[in-house]
């Protein structure tokens, strides 16, 4: 496995959103309340970046697993969102980091590794799985989830802030120091 992948080249290629697909977004998440249908297309659209968001803070399947339906659940449950003003993806993914949290405040005496299974690929690639969990283990908590956000879920550094509440420099540095790391414990020279 080259190390480039670390640097977010693992993921297929996807187009970046429109500003309509946004709009669609927001309108579906203020459908999902009574539309079972909404619900399910934002379930399809969001639950692996749910779950990796989940996965990163949790540090377990089964809990991340119960993070994505808690997540889908309030997203139910929503009573301030503005369709016109609001960044559905972010929304999303803010409720998803803020679900988990809470489990892992809850059941952090049990959360204790990384599952070999993550981020939807074990299936395909179980040696770089194991590979890249172990890489991350070596960064902090706040590291993770930003490196997890920005490469898996393709959030830009803007987006990540918005959602951890850190201003955007601060995600910057988390990131620059966090591939610092990765490369060197992959043993990539400069």
């Amino acid at each position: 496995m080259v190390i480039g992948e670390i640097n977010c080249k693992q993921q297929s290629v996807k187009t970046k959103p429109t500003e309509s697909d946004e709009i669609n977004v927001n309108s579906l998440i203020l459908k999902c309340k009574t539309d079972k249908n909404s619900l399910e297309i934002l379930y399809n659209m969001f639950k692996k970046g749910v779950f990796a968001i989940a996965l990163s803070i949790v540090s377990d399947y089964q809990l991340a697993e119960d993070c994505v339906a808690e997540t889908f659940i309030r997203l139910t449950q929503v009573k301030r969102f503005s369709e016109k003003k609001g960044d559905g993806k972010g929304f999303i993914y803010t409720i998803a980091r803020n679900v988990s949290m809470e489990h892992y405040r809850k059941y952090k005496k049990s959360a204790v590794n990384m599952v070999i299974q993550s981020y939807g690929q074990a299936d395909d690639k179980v040696d770089d799985c194991i590979f890249i969990n172990q890489l991350l283990k070596h960064l902090n908590d706040k590291q993770k989830q930003v490196v997890i956000m920005h490469c898996y879920n393709e959030l830009t550094f803007k987006e990540i802030a918005k959602i951890i509440k850190s201003p955007e420099t601060t995600v910057k540095s988390r990131y620059k120091k966090a591939i610092e790391i990765l490369k060197k414990k992959a043993g990539v020279k400069k």
